[in-house]
């Protein structure tokens, strides 16, 4: 079973101590934020898992290089995920290469993205992050082209089931056959079942059933057709009092049932 981290306002780190496996960092919110410093630090202090992004999806581009070198050595992540170039394999797989010279805490393990403006120069990436000895690659949920891999009426589920498609693929390649993956947020949360748990999916992190809460949507049992319009970069400031505690903890329960994880007690 992989790891799962969900993605919280500012007001719900500490409760998400609770349900979430590791705690996901997005660095640039380091810089602005103090409460959320706080939280990383404690988390370093006692020993619990981190995998640093670097804010690509909240920013529109990689945080400030300084800045994530900065923060890696200061809280010593257990993976950190080079910077990459939204759908660019070129740019994605020469950033790899850059940050390869950098020296990290010996525990920081570095991870790459998979970028490309289509399903080929995706696989092109991935074998060239893994040939630049990257050995855990992540997937973003969010590529266009998922849809052209996948044409499907609904394509909230033509995502989905494009990047299960590609992921599949990955996974077959024998040139990867010792790689490991991490899922990048997804669209629809039932998902992840159809990877049937296969063990080198490693991790997962989605704010997904975090967000359907805040819209006042509670997961049927299948899941949810479409994905929720709320995201975290609005919602980050929100108070406890205004969402619904209980809705939170029902779909990150109902998010682990539905696809076949071991729940928690909460």
């Amino acid at each position: 079973m992989p790891k799962i981290s969900h993605e919280v306002p500012r007001c719900l780190l500490e409760p998400s101590i609770e349900f979430n496996d590791y705690d996901y960092c997005l660095p640039h919110l380091l810089d602005q934020d103090e409460d959320y410093l706080q939280y990383f630090i404690d988390a370093r202090d006692k020993g619990r898992y981190v995998i640093m992004d670097n804010s690509l999806h909240e920013l529109g581009e990689a945080y400030d290089f300084d800045r994530l070198k900065y923060w890696i050595n200061e809280l010593e992540p257990d993976e950190f995920m080079v910077p990459d170039v939204w759908m660019k394999c070129a740019e994605t797989a020469a950033q790899a290469k850059y940050w390869k010279q950098f020296e990290f805490p010996e525990k920081t393990q570095k991870i790459a993205v998979i970028q490309g403006e289509d399903k080929n120069q995706a696989y092109l990436c991935a074998n060239l992050l893994y040939d630049l000895g990257y050995k855990k690659l992540c997937v973003s949920y969010g590529a266009t082209w998922y849809n052209d891999f996948f044409p499907h009426s609904n394509p909230d589920m033509g995502k989905a089931l494009g990047r299960v498609r590609f992921v599949q693929g990955l996974l077959n390649l024998e040139h990867l056959e010792d790689a490991q993956f991490h899922l990048l947020g997804c669209s629809i949360p039932q998902e992840f079942g159809w990877y049937d748990n296969n063990p080198r999916i490693e991790s997962i992190d989605t704010s997904n059933p975090v967000m359907a809460a805040i819209e006042g949507i509670e997961y049927e049992d299948h899941g949810l057709n479409h994905k929720p319009k709320a995201n975290m970069n609005d919602h980050f400031d929100m108070f406890f009092d205004e969402l619904n505690y209980g809705s939170v903890l029902y779909n990150v329960n109902k998010f682990r049932k539905i696809n076949n994880f071991k729940t928690k007690q909460l």
